[in-house]
């Protein structure tokens, strides 16, 4: 089963959220504001993927950021603030047992529930 990462309130993980009910694809959601986000799953995502393509640097949360922490998000020498502030995090995160995919492109999800 699909395991899908974001918060409800978020559009791009409703809009996510609608094609797969549309497509009547199972999944699992993880509120990571509510459920917390561990180091661990982060670092299982950084091991295929690049930290340019989890992090949301249009986000709120990235903007307040010192220059400093930014500097240590971006070298993963630490990581504490996505598991501090998980909306640092592209959503949605659909995980599935072939593909990791950050934000939300119907193409992309499109092959995924073929």
């Amino acid at each position: 089963v699909m395991k899908m990462y974001g918060i409800p309130n978020c559009d791009t993980v409703r809009k996510a959220r609608k094609f797969l009910e549309a497509n009547g694809t199972e999944y699992d959601f993880h509120d990571f504001k509510k459920q917390g986000l561990s180091i661990e799953t982060i670092q299982t995502w950084l091991s295929s993927q690049p930290i340019d393509v989890i992090g949301n640097k249009r986000s709120t949360s990235w903007k307040q950021l010192t220059d400093e922490q930014k500097q240590h998000l971006m070298n993963q020498t630490d990581l504490s603030p996505l598991t501090e502030m998980p909306t640092l995090i592209k959503r949605p995160v659909l995980e599935t047992n072939s593909a990791l995919l950050f934000g939300f492109k119907a193409d992309e999800y499109q092959a995924l529930v073929k």
